[in-house]
Formats: C-alpha cells, sequence, structure tokens
C-alpha cells in the first residue's frame, strides 16, 4: 500500500504543489491534494489546517505545506497536537528536520526556494529517518 502524503498550499504555491505532487507520485507516494486549486487568492490557514489535521488524527502520516515563504503554513501547522511542522529552506535542514526533529509536516515557501531545489528537499526529507536516543528524549520535553 502506498504511502498518502496529504499536499496543501496557498495562491502563491499552486505551481509548485502541482509539481510537487507529480514528484510524489512518480517517487511511489500517494498525493492526496487538500487544496488550492488555483492561483486564485485564497486564505493559507484554511489549507494548512486540514493537512495539520490529517497528521494529527494518523499516527504517523506525513504531510507537506507550501505558501509563499512557509511562514504562515509553519505558524497553523503548529498549533495541531503532535504535529512538528518544519520550516525548511536548503537540503541540511532537510535531513535535520527528520534525523533530529522527527518532521512529520514539511513546510516550504514557493518564494523562497526554486523547484530544483523544492525537489531535493522534498526527496531528502521523505527519505531521511528519524535518529531517535537524545532527540526523541528532546522531543519528549516539547
Amino acid at each position: 500500500m502506498k504511502e498518502i502524503i496529504p499536499i496543501g498550499c496557498d495562491h502563491a504555491a499552486f505551481e509548485l504543489k502541482e509539481k510537487i505532487k507529480i514528484w510524489l507520485t512518480e517517487a511511489g507516494y500517494e498525493a492526496a491534494d487538500q487544496g488550492c486549486y488555483g492561483p486564485e487568492s485564497v486564505n493559507y490557514p484554511e489549507f494548512g489546517k486540514k493537512v495539520a489535521k490529517m497528521v494529527e488524527e494518523n499516527q504517523g502520516m506525513r504531510g507537506i505545506l507550501i505558501c509563499g515563504t512557509g511562514i504562515g503554513m509553519s505558524i497553523t501547522a503548529n498549533r495541531f497536537k503532535g504535529v512538528r511542522g518544519t520550516l525548511v529552506h536548503d537540503e541540511s535542514t532537510a535531513r535535520m528536520s527528520r534525523e533530529h526533529n522527527d518532521s512529520n509536516l514539511l513546510v516550504l515557501g514557493a518564494r523562497v526556494v526554486d523547484e530544483a531545489l523544492a525537489k531535493k528537499i522534498v526527496t531528502i526529507w521523505l527519505n531521511t529517518p528519524f535518529e531517535g536516543g537524545r532527540h526523541q528524549t528532546r522531543l519528549n520535553l516539547i
């Protein structure tokens, strides 16, 4: 069974979300599109909440959110219990967000990362395992 990855965005990130959906499918995942569904102006929290709620309610599920900078979606996502949304801007933070923080929700800024970098980030984030150990101890403190 394919891992389901809910994905959501605002209008500023619509084009990047559509590309990420293709990459996810090509990599063997099922992209569960939670909107938005076009480039018309929308309110990002509506879509951030949909994805974060899915991650909150389904232990082990991972999701992806994208807005212009990623800041608004990060704030939205981290209001949900058990969601560890990490705003990632490069390959190093993608890796560390998984290894040290067991990130279950990747947040990207479509106006911050280009398409090529976004693909690298998503690939690293999906394929990097959590190290556990002292990092689990720290997560337990949250």
